[in-house]
């Protein structure tokens, strides 16, 4: 397998630990700590005397971000989490009494929890499984009935499945129904476009694949559905003559800045700016190929060792997410024995998580395989 070229200066990480995590909390690259250290430094001994230097920051992350999941202009918002954006949509929407939401039964707790809290209003959730013969039939089914929403993760971050998104989104548009994605286990690993699935709401934290900080993701609000949403936060910065303290009268920004009411975690923006300008540097293209490329090589290193994987799709539909198991060894007790081996992973779905991302080395994921090897036999 060729590992050309290497990210060692930005990822020393590679050398730390064995780390195959990034589906959960990723370490950040080099860049990014640097980030986070220059802006200190500058608040400590200028304080917000830079502040419009900040505020460009901002404005290219945002950028970024746009360009990251081919978005227009004007549409992503910078909210806490993926949680968060999901709430906005749930609580944005004139649901009715009868109404149904549509998701599957593999869903992050977010991705459930969200709609659930609205049986208050009458509103019912569908959970369909996602049979490996075909994914999305059963999905398509619920359509055929015109729910008002389907909520759907672009991969599943369990399993790691990936859903086919383009079949999805043109399914809601001929049924009239909201497509809403939780796109957390794809930006940032895959290349993604909001356009081309016909998203009406996107949304992700920075900490996974994007390389970035906990605390700070995007929301993507299509522009054409953006007034369906009513606001539920309300402050000096989703207005749109902001910066105008004087004046009494206001009305939401135009663009999805409305959808972030107060100040901005400028801290986080920065070490995010820096994370997803070295994703773009290296290339989404290139990015997705080492991505499956690396996990594909640790399947055919854990298929010696005789594993059982969990996702039977993963040639055909690839992710960044490889779960696997070993017949009548117990997962749960192999994790524990990983993690104080310092091989850094994840329980998930019934099985070892393993997720890299582009920089990891064959060196982090042999010595990882290897270190699943010792282990098992000592179960």
């Amino acid at each position: 397998m060729n590992t050309e070229p290497r990210w060692d200066d930005e990822f020393p990480v590679n050398h730390e630990c064995l780390y195959l995590n990034h589906a959960a909390v990723a370490p950040w690259p080099e860049r990014a700590r640097i980030a986070v250290s220059d802006f200190a430094a500058e608040n400590t001994a200028l304080g917000a005397s830079r502040y419009p230097h900040w505020s460009a920051m901002e404005a290219g992350l945002k950028r970024n971000l746009e360009t990251l999941i081919d978005a227009p202009k004007g549409s992503v918002a910078l909210v806490k989490n993926t949680s968060e954006a999901l709430s906005f949509v749930a609580n944005g929407i004139d649901w009715q009494p009868g109404d149904v939401v549509v998701i599957s039964d593999q869903e992050f707790p977010s991705n459930r929890i969200a709609w659930e809290a609205l049986a208050c209003k009458g509103v019912k959730v569908i959970a369909v499984a996602l049979p490996w013969d075909d994914p999305e039939s059963l999905l398509l089914e619920a359509l055929a009935q015109k729910p008002r929403l389907l909520s759907i993760s672009a991969i599943q971050y369990a399993t790691g499945l990936t859903l086919d998104l383009v079949r999805l989104g043109e399914a809601c548009r001929a049924a009239g129904t909201l497509f809403c994605v939780d796109a957390i286990q794809a930006v940032g690993a895959l290349p993604f476009s909001v356009q081309a699935i016909q998203a009406d709401f996107a949304m992700a934290d920075g900490h996974k694949w994007l390389l970035g900080p906990e605390g700070l993701g995007f929301f993507y609000v299509r522009p054409q559905v953006m007034d369906q949403l009513t606001l539920s936060e309300y402050g000096w910065h989703m207005v749109e003559d902001m910066g105008n303290y004087d004046r009494k009268d206001w009305q939401p920004a135009a663009d999805a800045r409305r959808f972030e009411c107060g100040s901005p975690n400028m801290l986080a923006a920065s070490a995010l700016k820096a994370s997803t300008d070295l994703l773009l540097e290296v290339g989404m293209d290139q990015v997705a190929t080492r991505v499956v490329t690396n996990v594909l090589y640790l399947k055919e290193l854990l298929d010696d060792k005789g594993a059982t994987f969990i996702n039977p799709l993963l040639h055909q539909r690839p992710s960044g997410i490889l779960t696997f198991h070993f017949m009548g060894k117990d997962s749960a007790q192999l994790y524990k024995l990983l993690m104080q081996a310092g091989v850094i992973c994840a329980n998930r779905g019934g099985g070892i998580r393993f997720s890299p991302h582009f920089h990891t080395t064959q060196e982090v994921m042999e010595d990882a395989v290897d270190a699943v090897e010792c282990l098992i036999e000592a179960l």
